[in-house]
């Protein structure tokens, strides 16, 4: 099989690098399970965007400022200056996003803006909408249920990938790959992540020699119920605290206070660590509290969020919901250029939370993830136009590595557990060694190559925490004396 482009990976980076690619081209797009699996399906907040061109500057510092100077700040005001446009492009076909009753636009407010900019679609529900409304307007054909396990590279050249589907390892070549394959949240034991997101293309390019960016900023978030037996926990969206729910303790005690002075509105990072400080320093169970909310509205604003935990027996906003922070965006990822495309390979591009791209430096800015995706998915498609990629030969050869082995699946549990433990929200010089010497004996030992990719990129997470000795944005390190 050969085609024009491959993308992998069906959530809105890969959707709409899609929709930019005209019919004429032959293109596929490759996911792992099935289409909605991914983590744009479960986005709850919404999309960023700039108010107006007066905000755009207020946009890029809020952005700046989240990412602890750590920001590529060309790519920021990128990102700011093109968020109207993208947002009036889906509007244009089709896309709505939430109206007031005189069809004005709602902008809404999370944590560390300095205005209401953020707007969303079903209330709690943006991700799931726009990705619905994102493989409606996808003209090119889709391949389900397919794991990619190597890059095709020839001569500086990505050729395609290797894939498994319906159980045969078969060569897709394409003259253009775009790696919209998302995170790392499998990794870890508490995320709220997609099933499918296991950092698995991130460790095929470590072997490739394709350079990984920032793998140490990986982002927890705050409010996340993780009292359920998924391997998904149940996110509490930013946008509940921007709105007015707090965090309490048993007592009812807005705790985060003694930690900033915006209390539930500060970055994500900081309420994580004080969340996760005040449940070791106290011994009390942390809870947020959304019963300064009507009934009626907050059953239309989350109408999501409502009914899942209405399952799990809670009656909100009347109830309060136990918390904890969880693993829930990865700002580090294979290291791009401004239009997506990765530094020495052409014809190879990444998109999405895939990628760094620099936009989050250490700590991304709440919701400008999705419009993160969006611009820089425009970006890479603009690209490919322009730059057309060939040249490839045809001879490649399948591996022969199994991708599974017996042992496997309680090495990954083992992974997961490892890495919470020791490269969360709080980490230690002796932690990470710790976890480091976990990470290299699993690789010593007989593994699949699923499983091998994946102790790659955790390796790589670790190794890079360990080059950076300083606590910046969401790498916190905590240097005490190992007794």
């Amino acid at each position: 099989m050969r085609y024009d482009v491959v993308i992998i990976g069906s959530g809105v980076a890969g959707l709409y690098t899609a929709s930019a690619l005209p019919k004429h081209l032959k293109v596929l797009i490759i996911n792992k399970s099935n289409p909605w699996e991914c983590n744009t399906y479960y986005a709850q907040g919404g999309v960023t965007t700039a108010y107006n061109d007066e905000d755009i500057a207020l946009h890029v510092q809020d952005t700046l400022d989240a990412g602890a100077g750590m920001c590529n700040s060309d790519a920021v005001r990128l990102m700011s200056e093109n968020s109207q446009g993208v947002i009036r492009d889906l509007i244009h076909h089709g896309f709505k996003f939430d109206k007031d009753e005189e069809g004005n636009l709602l902008y809404t407010k999370e944590a560390a803006h300095s205005r209401s900019r953020i707007l969303h679609a079903g209330g709690d529900a943006t991700g799931r909408h726009l990705h619905f409304f994102l493989l409606n307007q996808n003209p090119h054909p889709m391949m389900s249920d397919t794991t990619v396990v190597d890059l095709l590279i020839e001569e500086g050249r990505c050729c395609g990938v290797e894939a498994i589907t319906r159980g045969k390892r078969r060569t897709i070549l394409a003259d253009n790959v775009v790696i919209a394959s998302g995170g790392v949240g499998s990794l870890y034991e508490y995320h709220t992540n997609a099933f499918t997101i296991s950092g698995e293309i991130q460790g095929i390019c470590i072997e490739k020699g394709i350079a990984l960016e920032s793998m140490e900023m990986m982002q927890f978030h705050p409010t996340v119920f993780v009292a359920n037996n998924w391997a998904r926990k149940q996110l509490l969206s930013e946008a509940l605290r921007g709105e007015g729910a707090h965090v309490v303790d048993e007592n009812g005690y807005r705790f985060l206070f003694e930690y900033d002075p915006r209390g539930e509105l500060a970055p994500r990072d900081i309420v994580s660590r004080a969340i996760f400080d005040y449940k070791q320093r106290s011994g009390k169970q942390v809870y947020l509290s959304c019963e300064d909310f009507e009934s009626e509205y907050f059953r239309e604003r989350f109408p999501n969020i409502y009914k899942s935990l209405n399952d799990l027996g809670f009656h909100l906003p009347k109830d309060r919901v136990p918390i904890s922070p969880a693993f829930h965006y990865a700002v580090g990822g294979i290291k791009t250029n401004l239009d997506g495309s990765v530094p020495g390979i052409k014809g190879l591009y990444a998109v999405g939370e895939a990628a760094s791209t620099g936009v989050h430096g250490a700590n991304r800015l709440a919701s400008n993830s999705l419009l993160e995706g969006l611009v820089f998915a425009k970006r890479a498609a603009e690209s490919i136009l322009a730059h057309p990629s060939h040249g490839c030969g045809e001879d490649f050869m399948l591996g022969t590595e199994p991708l599974e082995l017996d042992g496997d699946k309680e090495k990954k549990d083992e992974l997961r557990a490892i890495m919470w433990e020791n490269v969360s929200i709080k980490r230690t010089p002796h932690g990470l060694s710790t976890a480091l010497e976990a990470i290299d004996k699993m690789l010593s030992e007989n593994v699949g190559r699923l499983l091998r990719l994946r102790l790659l990129t955790a390796r790589s997470i670790v190794e890079a925490a360990q080059k950076r000795p300083e606590s910046i944005g969401v790498h916190y390190v905590e240097h005490k004396e190992v007794k």
